[in-house]
Parts: C-alpha cells; sequence; structure tokens
C-alpha cells in the first residue's frame, strides 16, 4: 500500500476554445480536455498531455499531485474524475485541495495472491474493485492491497478485513462484501455425479443383500 507523497507534477495549458472541432484537433494532437474545480477557480479549463496524464492515472485517483497551470499557479489536486472511449482520454477533472483538511475519495482495491481455494475447485470473485475513505490527502492510500492467498471455499473479504493506514476512515458498511471464494459450476455438476454414483452404488448393494437374504 503506497500513500500519496505530493512529487508527481503535471502541466496544463489554459483552454479558450470550447467548441466541439476545437476539443477534437486537441485530442488529435495528443491532449486531453479538463476542467479545474475548487475554491476560487469555478471550472477553469484546461488540457494536458495524454501521456503524462496516463501516467498519473496509474497511481490511483486519490494521489494528490501537483498541477501547473502555466502562466497562472501550481496547485495540489487529485483527479475527480475522467472519461475514456476505446483506450483513448476523453475528458478529465482535477479538483483543488486543501493539504490540512479531510477528503473523501474513492481508493481502488488491489487484490494480490492466489487464493487456496481456487486449487480445490473455487473460483475468486470480486463484488467490489474500490471503496470510499476519509482521511488528509497525505495519509490517502493510492490503493489499498489485499492478500486473498489464504482464502478458501466459502470465505469471504469484508470492507471493516482491510487494513488502512493512521488517520483513514471507512465511509462503506463494514460488512459490505468486498470478494468470496465461490464453488465454480463446474465443481458443483462433478460433485453432484460423484454423490449421484455414490447413492447408486449405495442403492445396489441394499438391493444385492436383500436378494441373497
Amino acid at each position: 500500500m503506497s500513500s500519496n507523497g505530493g512529487s508527481i507534477q503535471l502541466t496544463a495549458q489554459p483552454r479558450t476554445e470550447k467548441k466541439g472541432s476545437a476539443i477534437r484537433d486537441l485530442r488529435l494532437k495528443g491532449r486531453i480536455p479538463a476542467v479545474v474545480y475548487g475554491t476560487e477557480l469555478e471550472g477553469t479549463p484546461v488540457h494536458v498531455d495524454a501521456k503524462e496524464f496516463n501516467k498519473v492515472v496509474r497511481t490511483g485517483r486519490s494521489e494528490v499531485f501537483n498541477l501547473t497551470i502555466e502562466g497562472k499557479e501550481t496547485i495540489p489536486v487529485i483527479i475527480k474524475d475522467y472519461q475514456q472511449r476505446d483506450n483513448h482520454w476523453l475528458h478529465a477533472d482535477f479538483l483543488k485541495i486543501s493539504r490540512n483538511k479531510p477528503l473523501r475519495v474513492h481508493v481502488s482495491i488491489d487484490y494480490q495472491g492466489t487464493p487456496a481455494g481456487t486449487k480445490k475447485g473455487g473460483i475468486l470473485q470480486v463484488q467490489e474493485t474500490e471503496v470510499e475513505v476519509e482521511g488528509l490527502p497525505a495519509d490517502l492510500p493510492s490503493t489499498i492491497e489485499v492478500d486473498v492467498s489464504a482464502l478458501e471455499v466459502g470465505d469471504k473479504i469484508s470492507a471493516s478485513d482491510l487494513k488502512l493506514p493512521k488517520g483513514v476512515t471507512l465511509h462503506v458498511p463494514g460488512e459490505e462484501l468486498l470478494a468470496s471464494i465461490i464453488v465454480s459450476r463446474a465443481a458443483e455438476v462433478e460433485n453432484a455425479a460423484v454423490e449421484g454414483d455414490a447413492a447408486a452404488t449405495g442403492g445396489a448393494g441394499e438391493a444385492s443383500a436383500n436378494k441373497e437374504a
């Protein structure tokens, strides 16, 4: 689990053209139209380099980084939202944050390991890939790692099982199911067949015993 360090940088250029044709031209040039929100900003339109933005996204949406708006200022922000289609970035929203005020964000869950139950016919079923947490920007994790290697068939992981950094609190019900090991359909069919064969064998044995008697 890695925490925000604030060392990531991204440069944005002011955007004046808002027409569809101008936005398409930006995307063709490898730029992403975006908007910066926050106190005293009131939705500032900008555009950023798609490749550089991709590097930031990989760190997680809760990662705080410095956004430098050319000709203006450098501000701490997080990625509030983004739109993507066919692996192409369409739009991004940045939110200016205060480093000394708690922030509520969604953090991705990184399931690690191979569940022991998968070797016995089980499969890992993931219900949630992220959870909502709150904390100071510097304390927020970029991802939450969950080791699933010890899970057997029938085991589950709930939100309350997550290990969060000090100062970070969970904002979903503790009983919310995140992942579980369930029996695969193939294993169910195989077990039913085995049970059926056992029942048939037992029935034949009883019939033979009755006949001899």
